[in-house]
């Protein structure tokens, strides 16, 4: 029998590729020189795509692909599929969640730590002689006791805060309703009143057009001078202009940030900011959880093509 044909949108690491390629014939778009005619020369035979979170699959190229019956997202953010084109077509949509959420918990409260003590200016202070010839490092802002909002508790979000109880930390969250797992915590509705409560603010929800900008200009200024944002969801969710603004200007203290808008190529006034920790959008970048959520990815194409329950389903 032959192998079903999958497109495979951007690269997975050579541990999974070998897996796939021996179950699927694995089309790899993101080699192709054209890829408008690449995909044109394979449509007629594509049942799968295995894409990334950012990646996604746009409404244009499923359109493309008339034998499509899955998108399998190795992430678990699936903002970038288009569902409704999928829906209108039954095509199945899953995704890769629970596996990297701790990882990405780990990385939103390292960064946080890392901004507020000074951790990668503290090393440049050592190692460029400065601790010899200048004295002590610049004193810097503790982080235990102090109060903290997480924006979104869903499985990030709650993995996050359990973290942050270990640092004795005042906790209160927003959702779209108080959620029975939120114990300790204090529940308020409102981003804006959330962000003005807090000396941090992480943000963890999913992304959505009802999301899109939901850190907008008044919660970053209620967060304020002082205050720190954390992002480990996705760039979506933050007004970058505004944010930008805000950093330039001291209306808020600092940020730490994981994701970008047009990343990897990332609006260059970020970098000439002392105020803003920024990393490569990696959060869930540690071997153990990348191949969880490779065989997740495969274990949910697996369950397709033998017409059994996919393992994670979106839709």
């Amino acid at each position: 029998m032959a192998k079903p044909d999958i497109l495979l949108v951007g690269p997975y690491p050579e541990w999974d590729l070998v897996e796939l390629e021996a179950q699927y014939n694995v089309l790899k778009l993101y080699e192709a020189e054209d890829r408008d005619t690449f995909v044109q020369d394979h449509a007629g035979g594509i049942r799968a795509i295995a894409t990334r979170g950012e990646l996604g699959a746009s409404a244009d190229l499923i359109a493309q692909l008339p034998k499509l019956e899955i998108v399998s997202v190795y992430g678990v953010g699936y903002d970038a599929v288009n569902l409704d084109a999928c829906r209108a077509r039954s095509i199945r949509v899953t995704n890769t969640p629970d596996v990297l959420t701790n990882d990405v918990a780990d990385l939103g409260v390292a960064m946080m730590l890392v901004q507020s003590r000074g951790m990668i200016g503290a090393e440049t202070w050592v190692k460029d002689g400065s601790w010899g010839t200048k004295g002590l490092y610049p004193l810097k802002r503790r982080v235990w006791g102090r109060k903290a909002g997480v924006l979104g508790l869903g499985r990030i979000g709650f993995e996050v805060a359990k973290r942050l109880k270990g640092f004795d930390m005042d906790i209160a969250y927003s959702d779209v309703a108080e959620k029975p797992y939120g114990e300790g915590m204090t529940f308020i509705p409102d981003p804006v009143e959330l962000a003005r409560r807090s000396d941090f603010l992480f943000v963890t929800l999913a992304a959505s057009t009802v999301t899109c900008h939901i850190v907008s200009k008044n919660v970053i200024e209620a967060l304020g001078p002082e205050g720190m944002l954390i992002n480990i969801s996705r760039a979506s969710n933050i007004d970058e202009e505004a944010l930008l603004e805000a950093l330039e200007s001291g209306a808020l203290g600092s940020a730490a940030l994981d994701v970008f808008e047009a990343e990897p190529k990332l609006n260059p006034r970020f970098l000439k900011l002392d105020n803003v920790l920024v990393q490569p959008h990696h959060a869930s970048g540690t071997i153990e959880t990348r191949k969880a959520m490779g065989k997740l990815v495969r274990d949910n194409l697996a369950a397709h093509f033998a017409g059994a329950a996919l393992p994670t389903p979106v839709i």
